[in-house]
């Protein structure tokens, strides 16, 4: 049997096109994209100052949000402190496009497991509850069903769509911004007054374009996921056509005030640097998810991406087919942490989900998936998600540590 180095010298050898075309290719352009909207936007040092109370003419606010916006190829955003996760982010989106008798569409199957209360909880406030119906359509060979979905819209016109981009906790790849973009357009097709919300969590910066650029009409995100580069220590965001963010403000904040208030009492200055850092931090991500699928995939295991794909977001996913080797390599994740790495995590029955989670996450800010962190329900056929990294060397260091553990298993 290979020894764990000659596994991951051998998964990394096998990579080298991919890793090469991150480095060259696809982090240089973001790179070069996010710099080019700093200086576009004039960028000053008196835009990452705190502000207290209203925050009315909050410079910083108005700047980081202006830059997203031009990252992203969008008419506006919102990036806010105040919204406290991805979910948070696509509830308010969801509740400012929405109203009452109006039709969601999911075009991508069951949502991740959080926005599934929010859709269809009962007495919790969800979008059931304030008389928004649901239509949900399965995945079709992991593709999105845009036949069935278009005769839908032009049939019952609908008011909004949601496309997951990510996989969640499905067994299946995550979507181009070039799926996206088909879809949108043929949604557009069969009825022009469609609204398309993305769900970009883990996507951004994988690819040169965003599903804005691409023809959907708002995106929506977290900032310790992707865009926060890891310096982010909260919020949310989301951008898309000002007349549909604009909308969305009313909801995040008032109809009487929208965007036009909102302090907060730090610096912005991790807001500005963790997106600049974003394009590098993420090509680490992608690297490691890689090498990751390389080395597990060589050793038998399923996973996806399948060995020699290029990653659509920062999760490689492995099915391990048993409980013990899947919570072993999740803690070896916890073990090779930066933070907390003396904990030893099990599953627990965490807030939001059906089924018992095990969650490796010793990262600088608590839940940061954009640093190394892995995750699964305890659940047949027991797969585990493993996201992000600040750095490919610290990927490498905890994959060295996970192959030693279900190896000796």
């Amino acid at each position: 049997m290979l020894s764990v180095n000659e596994i991951i010298r051998s998964a990394e050898a096998s990579a080298q096109e991919l890793f090469k075309l991150i480095d060259e290719d696809i982090s240089v352009y973001n790179q070069k994209k996010v710099l080019d909207a700093f200086r576009e936007c004039k960028v000053s040092y008196h835009h990452f100052n705190p502000t207290t109370g209203y925050a009315y003419d909050d410079a910083g606010r108005e700047k980081l949000a202006e830059v997203f916006a031009k990252v992203f190829g969008a008419e506006k955003a919102i990036v806010s402190p105040n919204i406290v996760s991805g979910t948070h982010a696509l509830t308010v989106a969801l509740f400012g496009l929405l109203k009452a008798g109006d039709t969601l569409v999911g075009a991508t199957g069951a949502p991740y497991d959080t926005l599934q209360e929010v859709i269809g909880g009962e007495n919790n406030g969800s979008l059931r509850d304030y008389g928004i119906n649901y239509k949900e359509f399965a995945l079709k060979n992991d593709k999105i069903d845009i036949e069935s979905v278009s005769e839908y819209l032009r049939e019952h016109k609908p008011a909004v769509v949601m496309i997951t981009r990510s996989r969640g906790y499905s067994w299946r790849d995550a979507l181009s911004v070039e799926e996206i973009g088909e879809a949108v357009n043929a949604f557009r097709k069969a009825y022009a007054g469609v609204t398309v919300l993305v769900d970009n969590c883990y996507g951004e910066f994988v690819e040169k374009i965003e599903p804005t650029e691409a023809g959907a009409d708002v995106i929506a995100g977290s900032l310790i996921k992707n865009p926060g580069g890891g310096l982010a220590p909260t919020g949310g965001y989301i951008a898309g056509k000002e007349a549909a963010v604009t909308r969305i403000g009313y909801r995040l904040t008032a109809p009487s005030i929208g965007t036009e208030v909102g302090s907060y009492y730090q610096s912005y200055m991790p807001f500005f640097e963790g997106l600049f850092f974003a394009p590098s931090v993420v090509a680490s991500s992608l690297k490691g998810a890689i090498l990751a699928a390389n080395a597990l995939g060589s050793l038998g295991y399923e996973v996806k991406p399948a060995t020699g794909e290029m990653p659509r977001d920062i999760i490689c996913s492995v099915k391990f087919n048993a409980r013990e080797p899947m919570i072993s390599f999740i803690q070896g994740i916890q073990y090779a942490s930066p933070v907390e790495s003396y904990a030893t995590p099990e599953p627990w029955a965490m807030p939001g989900y059906d089924d018992e989670v095990i969650m490796a996450a010793g990262t600088f800010v608590q839940g940061a998936s954009i640093e190394l962190s892995s995750d699964a329900p305890v659940r047949e056929p027991y797969i585990a998600y493993l996201q992000g990294g600040l750095t490919y060397q610290h990927c490498k260091i905890a994959l060295a540590e996970c192959l030693k553990r279900i190896l000796k298993g």
